[in-house]
């Protein structure tokens, strides 16, 4: 075979978290293979690469897997420096298993990078650690999600022996991921938020309950989401929940003061 293929962490989306390895491999690509949901500013990086998108998206149509690994044991008899880049890290519920099984049954040569993964930017959107000493010393990443003619996930096993925990691509299946995690022992008022877009611009936190998840998740989100669910997230909900109370309020006695002075 004439290349290498680079399986690519591209981290939560903003392009300053990739790492060094990452941004060097993209401007040194001849080709790229990449996710639906990468920033353009992290695929400008690839100055003088083909592109190919092979993302997958929920409800939409997608390019099936094994045609994937297929183009890409393909362009390494091409190419020298393929980059196969993957949201979030290419080992995380990112399918890098099966690309890594293509590669090594063709012989072809393969490095994994590393990337942040979503539960990392999500924690540092929220300001909270997932971990806290004498509190939280386990925490879970699971996704209830499966493909076509899989078995059923087994999620909430992981779930019933760790403090805590954070649910990718989870927000389609909100009532459900709820009434499990309740069926499992959780407490109806255990914390859950709602990270959207973390570590960009547009990064928008929510926070609710197990018991309200469901009709927290009807507003209108958009974009990527992030489920993580565990009482260290509880002070902060509070103090969220207090700084909107006292905004409201103050919003409330700012329309009072207007009106009697209008009448006035």
């Amino acid at each position: 075979m004439k290349g290498t293929v680079y399986i690519v962490g591209a981290g939560p989306g903003a392009r300053d978290l990739l790492t060094l390895r990452a941004a060097d491999l993209l401007a040194r690509a001849d080709i790229v293979f990449h996710d639906a949901l990468i920033a353009r500013d992290t695929l400008a990086l690839a100055t003088r690469a083909q592109m190919v998108a092979v993302g997958k998206r929920c409800g939409r149509q997608s390019t099936a897997q094994r045609f994937i690994n297929k183009r890409l044991v393909d362009a390494a008899t091409k190419f020298d420096v393929i980059v196969r880049l993957k949201g979030g890290d290419p080992l995380l519920f990112g399918r890098a298993q099966e690309e890594i099984d293509a590669l090594e049954a063709a012989r072809v040569a393969y490095e994994v990078v590393p990337g942040v993964t979503a539960a990392l930017a999500a924690a540092a959107e929220l300001r909270t650690s997932l971990t806290q000493r004498g509190r939280v010393r386990s925490f879970a990443l699971a996704t209830p999600r499966v493909g076509n003619g899989e078995e059923a996930s087994r999620w909430i096993e992981g779930f019933r022996g760790a403090d805590a925990g954070a649910i990718y691509m989870g927000l389609s299946e909100a009532p459900a991921i709820a009434d499990a995690l309740i069926a499992a022992g959780r407490a109806a008022s255990t914390p859950v938020a709602i990270v959207v877009d973390a570590s960009l611009p547009s990064a928008r936190t929510h926070y609710t309950t197990l018991a309200g998840l469901a009709v927290c998740a009807e507003r209108d989100i958009a974009g990527p989401a992030l489920l993580p669910v565990g009482p260290q997230f509880r002070a902060r909900a509070t103090r969220s929940e207090n700084d909107e109370a006292a905004t409201a309020s103050s919003g409330s006695d700012e329309a009072a003061s207007l009106a009697l002075a209008q009448a006035g």
